[in-house]
């Protein structure tokens, strides 16, 4: 099995906790074909659709560590035809590229794209999760996308909670992720401002969202392969911050999932294997769906570190992108098959 990860530069790869080198590193295990390409990268020759990417080396022993098998990769460039690989694992960062969708659009049909490309369009950012629908009311809190400013307003004078959050549409990682208190509503014009307006007179969506009771003492990610969780952490909020992603100074927890949430997952699970969307990072407060991370969702290292040694995510991961491939590989040959018989009467 060959497999392209789309995904951000190899040198901006966190050695010690990067989910996509756990990955990656799984896959280089097995003796698959492993390379690595960033969306700018993607390129068209002669009318096919081809990239210049980082081969990574077969090793004949694995380091153990991810920071060894990061410093001892071998790395070459290639410019290969994306067609020629059995699986694309899409890991690049938000905001989501639609050039780089075209380009992919090429090849869908002949390899396996994780995630799908058309579930990517639909759920790459928070809209995702703030239009589930009135069937899905009670495990989301009261949402609110707007550019307009009067709007937002009002609906926070509206709220019946004390506080709400605010974040960008496109944000990721906890970045823009503000706590707004009704007490200080002589700040909120100011940072909406901030928030929708561009020095070039454009525009941006945010979000409003009522605060979740309980907020304060962190959230739940919850990794889903294939619509089913395979893993979970709970993120505790650092010192002097409301946010709870590692990477704005949050800390993690074991976490066994709750009733509620495992009833959660059950809701929503259906609807993302549906689009397409097999691995995917879900964050619930107080059993409450708050963003739905499909682009590069992560925690894999993490998860695995606080319920060392029974649970290493990446395996399953890979294990389900083999299956895929093996189906797909199947189908393809009693196609072949069938089409001889047909030739040959």
């Amino acid at each position: 099995m060959n497999v392209c990860f789309l995904m951000y530069p190899w040198d901006q790869i966190d050695p010690d906790n990067d989910t996509s080198l756990a990955l990656i590193k799984e896959c280089v295990k097995r003796g698959h074909g492993v390379a690595t390409c960033t969306p700018s990268n993607l390129t068209i020759r002669d009318s096919v659709t081809c990239a210049f990417v980082t081969v990574i080396g077969r090793m004949e022993k694995v380091p153990g560590s991810l920071k060894s098998f990061y410093k001892k990769a071998e790395l070459r460039e290639e410019m290969l035809p994306i067609a020629g690989f059995d699986v694309i694992f899409f890991r690049a960062n938000p905001p989501l590229d639609p050039i780089m969708l075209n380009f992919l659009d090429s090849v869908k049909d002949d390899v396996f794209i994780i995630n799908s490309l058309e579930g990517m369009r639909e759920a790459n950012n928070k809209l995702y999760t703030a239009a589930f629908g009135d069937r899905h009311s009670n495990i989301i809190p009261a949402t609110h996308v707007s550019k307009n400013k009067n709007y937002l307003v009002n609906m926070i004078k509206e709220s019946k909670a004390d506080k709400m959050i605010l974040k960008p549409l496109n944000g990721f990682g906890g970045s823009g992720v503000i706590l707004i208190e009704k007490s200080a509503m002589g700040n909120i014009n100011s940072l909406l401002d901030f928030y929708i307006s561009n020095s070039d007179g454009s525009s941006n969506y945010v979000i409003l969202q009522d605060y979740i009771e309980g907020a304060d003492k962190g959230d739940v990610r919850i990794l889903l392969l294939n619509g089913e969780p395979v893993g979970a952490m709970r993120r505790v909020p650092g010192t002097g911050d409301h946010r709870s992603n590692i990477s704005a100074g949050g800390s993690i927890q074991k976490h066994t999932l709750s009733k509620e949430e495992k009833a959660l997952c059950k809701q929503i699970g259906p609807k993302l294997v549906s689009d397409g969307l097999y691995f995917v990072g879900i964050d619930v407060i107080g059993g409450k769906l708050v963003e739905v991370n499909v682009m590069s969702p992560g925690g894999v290292t993490y998860i695995n570190k606080v319920y060392k040694p029974k649970i290493k995510v990446e395996e399953r991961v890979i294990d389900f992108i083999e299956s895929k491939v093996q189906d797909k590989l199947q189908a393809l040959d009693r196609r072949i098959k069938l089409r001889k018989t047909v030739e040959e009467a």
